[in-house]
């Protein structure tokens, strides 16, 4: 179904809405050191043009940075924004982060050696736009670099029950496509070449109960209290028994009634601008 100019800018509205509300950067604390892990096996060398997209609080431009990467961050809520700023500038790192669109980045063609993002671009409604920013900004040769939630993990199943009960807009692809190998590589193939996909293991570790979890998403977690908020009281408390019921069955911790420890997984990708 085409979506109207009109619904896009509904969608796009909701959207900024959507990751400006609770506070992403206390999830983000949670799997910081997944970020520097991804940061490092990319190698990119000291001094590469790298831009972060959909950056989030600056999880990944953050080390990077430290690596000797010249970093820009970008991302659609500019408090999330602001806190990536005062993140880089407890570390004296010096990054540019900017409020701005993954599907119209405010960048010159070819002005970046890497272009990277973590959990972020993914969300964007519009993939083939997505793809095409990609593309421009990049230099030929220059490395595009994601780590995207595929749909068997533990987050694309928690993706899927906030979905049943609270749908997304008609006409949007669920996001977790971009970690389907097949779908990403049929995405990128006409700007990429050297398209590689890996399943990367993270687990989420988190001293709390199932139920704690839940309640912790829906107060910190954008698109968890986005969900919720368009429920009323019974759609809630459905909600909320299908997504502690996900946390629980998932939970391999010794003591689940303090401690939440789920394995979870993500598609790292790479590719090279043609």
């Amino acid at each position: 179904m085409a979506i109207s100019d009109l619904q896009m800018q509904h969608v796009k509205e909701s959207m900024r809405a959507t990751w400006m509300s609770g506070d992403f950067g206390v999830v983000a604390k949670t799997i910081a050191s997944d970020a520097e892990a991804f940061a490092r096996r990319l190698a990119i060398p000291n001094g590469a043009r790298v831009l972060d997209v959909a950056t989030g609080t600056g999880n990944l431009a953050i080390p990077l940075a430290r690596s000797g990467a010249i970093i820009t961050g970008v991302d659609i809520a500019p408090n999330l924004v602001a806190q990536a700023r005062e993140r880089a500038a407890a570390e004296n790192l010096t990054v540019s982060f900017d409020e701005g669109d993954a599907e119209e980045l405010p960048y010159a063609d070819g002005a970046f050696d890497a272009v990277v993002s973590m959990f972020g671009a993914m969300f964007a409604p519009r993939p083939a736009l997505v793809v095409a920013e990609f593309a421009r900004v990049l230099r030929p040769g220059g490395l595009l670099a994601m780590a995207n939630w595929n749909p068997a993990s533990f987050s694309g199943q928690m993706f899927a029950v906030s979905a049943r009960h609270a749908p997304p807009a008609p006409g949007i692809e669920p996001p977790v496509l971009w970690g389907d190998a097949k779908t990403v590589t049929e995405r990128l193939r006409n700007q990429f070449t050297k398209i590689e996909t890996r399943i990367i293991p993270i687990v989420f570790d988190l001293p709390a109960s199932a139920a704690g979890v839940v309640a912790f998403f829906r107060k910190y977690f954008g698109p968890t209290q986005a969900a919720f908020n368009r429920l009323d009281a019974q759609g809630q408390a459905r909600l909320t028994a299908d997504l502690e019921g996900l946390w629980s069955n998932a939970n391999v911790a010794a003591d689940p009634a303090e401690h939440v420890l789920i394995h979870n997984e993500y598609l790292q990708v790479t590719a090279i601008r043609v």
